[in-house]
């Protein structure tokens, strides 16, 4: 049986693996795991002699000694009690608790029903999975617990609500640093076409290869040479919008990447390089980027409500869009982070116009005016038209900035739990203050499933179709998915509905049977006499 041979380091340490030419790709992924020693959580990458990173799988190209591959465990498990406790602790609920209730369930329906439901089953699933990411999984970045295995003394704390608002300049240097040794890596083809699909994952990528992929969008789409980017000075924009995102559980950094890259897929989904200018991609792509910059996780409702400097300087006008607006020009305003810098000023005035419309598009309270519009020209769309190209671009920016429903649901939950921590947050405050609480971030009666079947059925969904009505392409990447999610969580919010009449039920019996068992007990203690009859 023809083989082949890969040679790598790990550590420094010479290995190498043999394996049939047909073999799982699975099972080559397991080999180099037990190579670098690593669980099965462990996030591995593999690096060519180059320094580009490459896939672990079948198609392996053969090396030889003297051109060794690099293996290396970029984020490892964690398998500490104490960080158990803490994540518990900081996610604010007890995992033993919740298992003693559910064996505790379980038992009384074995009683009772004789036989346990599939039901409960799965519930048990959910929650031994739910224990081990907790307690075993280091690189789930959505409770920030991506970790660098270098040696440092000034590491962020994994807790969001335990981190300083603005990145810490230590934090920055150190992404800065090791974006600038990758900034000149090739990427691979494999993982250029990955970037233009909806499914790509985000969460396996670190805030400085994110910079690079971001980096190769810009490459990929031509903005290099068509606009004359030196790439230092795009380098230095990517950082400065990197460190101009805040440190909040969703409005961060990564959301940020995710909403650019839904953009440069749609871009090249719908073949827009053919039926729109490249200033107008130009534009599209840099709004998606900085269309959230410097947020600080409360939203245009609390800025307005509690009078903040924001909705005082914009008159209660879209406070947070023109603020990330203003911070975008702050930036591009810096000769060295100015990627616009070798335009011409009639460019310049066209570009500016176009971030402006495309992030102030992005405040919720638009939606059904942008909609309607667009809605409205679809019939006799005209991409020769700058009014219907104007529409069409809000539309895909709004698209972007919500479309994480449309991603596989592995990479699509995590997002909706930052975003409710974000919203809980919110509403606590609102709270503390004695502001109006924002009815669908009130963690007294939001529930996730709640959270997402009326946005998705009554938001999300017909924004789009309507985008799919001008590319029916869309249907398959962008809409099923989101049918999927919707049914999802539509069952999800069945199951929590009937376990709450489940526990109304058990909790009325148990009184019930409380207070005949105290009625039981007060006639015994009054004694037979109590029993008699009155007779006068």
């Amino acid at each position: 049986m023809a083989t082949k041979i890969i040679y790598f380091t790990v550590n420094g340490r010479p290995e190498q693996a043999e394996f049939p030419v047909d073999c799982p790709a699975q099972d080559i992924k397991d080999l180099f795991r037990s190579a670098a020693e690593a669980g099965p959580h462990d996030i591995l990458k593999l690096y060519n002699p180059k320094g580009n990173i490459i896939n672990i799988s079948p198609n392996l190209e053969p090396n030889s000694p003297n051109s060794c591959y690099k293996l290396e465990v970029v984020a490892a498990d964690c398998n500490s009690d104490p960080l158990g406790a803490e994540l518990a602790g900081a996610l604010g609920f007890d995992l033993s608790s919740m298992e003693k209730r559910l064996q505790s369930l379980e038992k009384k329906i074995l009683i009772e029903a004789g036989e346990t439901p599939a039901v409960v089953y799965e519930m048990k699933k959910q929650v031994d999975s739910f224990r081990e990411k907790l307690e075993s999984v280091e690189h789930l970045s959505w409770l920030g617990l991506f970790k660098d295995l270098s040696e440092g003394t000034h590491k962020p704390s994994p807790f969001y609500h335990k981190r300083t608002l603005h990145k810490t300049r230590e934090e920055c240097e150190h992404v800065r640093e090791k974006f600038l040794q990758m900034s000149s890596l090739e990427v691979s083809e494999e993982v250029r076409q990955y970037l233009k699909t909806p499914t790509f994952d985000n969460w396996q990528w670190e805030d400085a290869e994110i910079m690079v992929l971001l980096q190769v969008m810009y490459t990929d789409l031509d903005f290099i040479a068509t606009f004359n980017i030196e790439p230092e000075v795009l380098q230095q924009f990517l950082f400065e919008v990197y460190r101009r995102y805040n440190n909040i559980p969703f409005h961060n950094f990564k959301h940020c990447f995710c909403v650019t890259q839904m953009m440069y897929g749609l871009i090249w989904l719908t073949d827009l390089r053919s039926k729109m200018d490249s200033v107008d991609l130009l534009i599209m792509l840099t709004s998606a980027v900085c269309h959230d910059l410097d947020h600080t996780g409360y939203n245009n409702a609390y800025q307005i409500n509690a009078r903040t400097e924001l909705a005082l300087r914009y008159n209660d006008i879209s406070p947070l869009e023109n603020h990330h607006c203003a911070v975008a020009f702050e930036i591009l305003e810096r000769t060295e982070s100015n990627i616009f810098r070798n335009l011409s000023m009639d460019q310049y005035k066209r570009i500016r116009e176009g971030i402006i419309k495309c992030i102030l598009a992005t405040d919720m309270t638009r939606h059904n005016e942008i909609l309607n519009k667009f809605k409205f020209i679809l019939p006799a769309f005209d991409f020769t038209n700058k009014d219907h190209r104007d529409v069409l671009m809000m539309i895909l920016i709004k698209v972007s900035d919500i479309s994480n429903e449309a991603r596989p649901m592995e990479v699509a939950e995590p997002w909706l739990d930052c975003l409710l921590q974000e919203f809980y947050n919110q509403s606590d405050v609102e709270k503390l203050e004695g502001l109006p609480v924002t009815p669908f971030m009130d963690r007294d009666k939001v529930t996730k499933p709640s959270s997402q079947t009326g946005f998705i059925r009554f938001v999300l969904l017909p924004l789009f179709i309507e985008l799919a009505n001008l590319f029916p392409c869309l249907e398959l990447h962008i809409i099923d998915p989101v049918r999927k999610a919707l049914d999802y969580y539509t069952e999800m919010e069945k199951a929590l509905d009937r376990e709450k009449q489940n526990w109304a039920q058990s909790e009325n019996a148990a009184k019930s049977k409380e207070a005949a068992v105290g009625r039981q007990n007060s006639q015994i203690e009054a004694g037979p006499e109590a029993s008699k009859p009155d007779i006068q």
